[in-house]
């Protein structure tokens, strides 16, 4: 009966790579939350330098037709 510990191996194998794999997507999907937010985070500031790059360029042309 050798097949018997080969298939004890293959289960206990089995059932690590299954944790280890469920781990790994709750990993992946931490990683997928918080580069959301940092994308929106920096789409927020680029807007906001967008926005005063803007005012800059409205002050200095009010300055230019005085």
């Amino acid at each position: 009966m050798p097949y018997v510990w080969s298939l004890v191996l293959l289960v206990v194998g089995l059932v690590l790579l299954a944790l280890l794999l469920v781990r790994l997507f709750r990993e992946l999907r931490r990683f997928k939350v918080v580069q959301r937010q940092v994308f929106h985070d920096l789409d927020d500031r680029s807007g906001l330098v967008k926005a005063r790059v803007a005012g800059l360029k409205v002050a200095f042309a009010q300055r230019r037709n005085r």
